[in-house]
């Protein structure tokens, strides 16, 4: 089967089309053709072993030393079922399915084998693949920290997302919504058609005004690219506010029950997957490139 291989961190170069062989599934597993996949951040994050120095070195021992252990990337996808283990129940050849793998991986590849008990659902079923790719990763990533902000405990909160137009924030925009949030969001000028189109209340733009100074208090302040700190945000706290972020040590934990509730949203019209690009597997290295630059709104989708 064809699959990318990151041959060493480095430069979207080091991406190479391969040949690899097509894995066979034990008796609790599934064989899955992947139809789409997606580049995010944390993709290209470990692509390029992008951390600071004494991490770095954590990432080392965790991930390989000269190259990722699991050198095909790619965390999430959506694909159809073609063979089933002897012991799997809930899955059967034809399924539509999406799934999130984590620092397992590979879903850079035409086809992948999953447990059955791993983070995999029915895709929902008005998604197209491209769309069912698009959803997993900021999804899954803002309800983990929202849910660790406890704001299903909260009556109608104001929250403030900072980097709003990225894959995790406009997952956080429509997960806030679902919590009946009040929502202020911080991007460039460039990104408020889109923030409008997603129905936030507020929008403060970063190259005009500095947010950490406004006098508005927020039940949550949720960082979704982590480029602030708790100490710079504390002002814009209540009494009992939280700020999260996803730059911190602490990596959003995939759950089966996160990628139910997306497709229970995507379903009923609550949620939407965002693409700003899609891009044929051989043109990973570009894809690559682009959420290099930092300007991607939403989801970089791929497709085999």
């Amino acid at each position: 089967m064809k699959a990318v291989v990151c041959t060493r961190y480095g430069a979207p170069e080091v991406l190479k089309i391969m040949e690899v062989e097509t894995p066979t599934p034990k008796d609790n597993e599934l064989l899955i053709k992947i139809m789409a996949s997606a580049v995010n951040y944390g993709d290209t994050r470990v692509r390029r072993l992008d951390a600071p120095r004494l991490l770095k070195i954590v990432m080392r021992f965790a991930l390989g030393f000269t190259r990722p252990r699991n050198s095909i990337l790619g965390t999430v996808f959506s694909g159809i079922v073609v063979q089933t283990g002897k012991n799997v129940k809930d899955f059967h050849s034809g399924d539509e399915i999406f799934c999130l793998t984590g620092f397992k991986f590979g879903t850079y590849a035409e086809y992948i084998v999953q447990s059955d008990k791993s983070v995999i659902a029915k895709k929902p079923v008005n998604a197209t693949f491209e769309e069912a790719a698009a959803i997993p990763f900021g999804g899954h990533t803002a309800i983990y920290f929202f849910e660790k902000a406890k704001i299903h405990e909260k009556t109608n909160p104001k929250v403030l997302i900072y980097g709003a137009t990225g894959s995790v924030g406009t997952a956080a925009i429509q997960v806030a919504k679902y919590y009946n949030a009040h929502i202020t969001a911080v991007c460039s000028e460039k990104g408020q058609d889109l923030l409008k189109e997603l129905g936030v209340d507020e929008i403060i733009f970063y190259e005009k005004e500095d947010f950490t100074k406004r006098p508005e208090k927020y039940a949550i302040v949720f960082d979704a690219v982590g480029k602030t700190t708790k100490k710079q945000c504390a002002s814009l706290l209540n009494d009992s506010g939280s700020y999260i972020t996803v730059g911190g040590l602490d990596g959003a934990a995939e759950r089966k029950e996160h990628l139910e509730l997306l497709r229970r949203l995507f379903e009923s019209g609550k949620y939407k997957a965002t693409i700003d690009r899609t891009y044929p597997i051989d043109e990973i290295v570009e894809a690559h490139r682009y959420v290099d630059t930092g300007r991607k709104k939403g989801n970089v989708v791929i497709t085999m």
